[in-house]
């Protein structure tokens, strides 16, 4: 999968419903409610990171069944309603990945301080575990559907470079242990020098000057995000602390513009002018979050999902996989108005089932207590324990 083509991260698997972006958490309150956990800290989770990471992952899903599943059918309509739904994935791209990041780096904060013995096994090991671990079940899983567009390795030689330098479509989980052990390695380096250096990769990434195979150049261009969520964190709390109806409208305004210039040019590939877009991309959804949190109709299954991006991130590939062997080619088949009928809510209606399906295969590995799936084995934790870790 290439830069544009970004999976969503993982929650972590903690006896709490926490996640790698809410493992030093600082405050909220239920959602739903005003207070500052809309933006700000006072005793508990922060609301709109859970709903902000609930979005994300759904659009992640969106994205990989728009480029994967429906751009790929025949359609063959008079009116260009694919188009129209390629090119929303594509306005989104900025902000999807670059959330996560900033989320995931700013409760990263306080571990990036501990001492080694305390966090090499949570904030490192188990996501190579993971990584390695689900790397091979997509490996086997998508052999059975070739003509799926996604990576996959077909031999040793490319599984071996999925392990270690073109991470696959699950390069999220790779990019959390790698960038946890830069932040720790570097962390006695001013923020400003590694903000820059990364966000100089970043831009340079951009330009294609880089040689970005795979997933590559995703781990290239989140670095700054993730880095910037760890380093400035007291300023993205002020930010949510802060948003309002206007500010919210601005960011929006601002994204909207920026997107759309990306997506009409090829300004950007001037040197840091995706890193700028995907920044305010970043403001704008901190800034939807934290509005969105205050309904509890919207924000409460958002933050469900919020809480459990970890099966959902690692289950979801091969779930559209095979539902696109099953159904691809029966759509196509059908007569003119059926597919033009079909085609406008078809993204959002596969969306949901490749989410409902998902949740579901979580829900029965958990039933048949394969929580390894999830986690890092640890003998000395008993079997309950794990069980409700791997449910978070």
């Amino acid at each position: 999968m290439t830069t544009r083509e970004h999976t969503a991260p993982p929650t972590s698997a903690a006896p709490a419903p926490t996640g790698p972006a809410h493992d030093e958490q600082a405050g909220s309150v239920p959602v739903g409610k005003s207070g500052p956990a809309h933006g700000g800290a006072a005793g508990g989770r922060l609301a709109w990171a859970d709903v902000a990471k609930g979005g994300c992952i759904v659009l992640v899903l969106l994205w990989h069944v728009i480029m994967k599943d429906y751009l790929q059918i025949e359609w063959q309509l008079a009116v260009p309603v694919p188009g129209a739904w390629g090119a929303f994935g594509e306005l989104l791209l900025p902000m999807r990945m670059p959330l996560f990041f900033t989320i995931s780096g700013m409760f990263a904060a306080a571990a990036v301080h501990r001492p080694w013995r305390a966090v090499a096994r949570s904030r490192v090991a188990k996501f190579l575990y993971l990584y390695a671990l689900w790397l091979l079940i997509h490996t086997a899983v998508l052999a059975f559907a070739p003509d799926f567009p996604t990576d996959r390795a077909s031999s040793v030689g490319q599984l071996l470079a999925q392990l270690t330098i073109t991470p696959s479509n699950l390069w999220y989980l790779y990019a959390l242990a790698l960038y946890f052990v830069l932040a720790k390695a570097l962390r006695r380096v001013h923020p400003a020098v590694l903000l820059g250096a990364a966000g100089t990769l970043a831009a340079v990434a951009a330009t294609g000057l880089l040689d970005t195979p795979g997933n590559r150049g995703g781990l290239y261009q989140n670095l700054v995000f993730f880095l910037a969520g760890l380093h400035l964190r007291p300023y993205v709390l002020r930010w949510a602390q802060a948003v309002t109806g206007r500010r919210l409208l601005l960011a929006a305004a601002a994204y909207g513009v920026g997107s759309a210039v990306l997506l009409a040019t090829d300004v950007g590939r001037l040197p840091g002018v995706a890193v700028l877009v995907s920044t305010v991309a970043v403001l704008f959804g901190i800034a939807g979050a934290v509005r969105l949190s205050r309904w509890p109709v919207v924000a409460e299954p958002l933050a469900a999902l919020g809480r459990h991006t970890l099966p959902i991130y690692v289950i979801h590939m091969p779930v559209l996989a095979l539902l696109h062997l099953l159904i691809a080619d029966r759509v196509a088949g059908l007569d003119d108005s059926a597919r033009l009928a079909l085609a406008f809510g078809f993204p959002l209606s596969l969306t949901v089932a490749v989410l409902a399906l998902t949740l579901g295969v979580h829900r029965t590995l958990l039933a048949a207590h394969a929580w390894w799936l999830f986690d890092l084995p640890n003998r000395r934790v008993d079997l309950p324990a794990r069980r409700t870790a791997a449910s978070t």
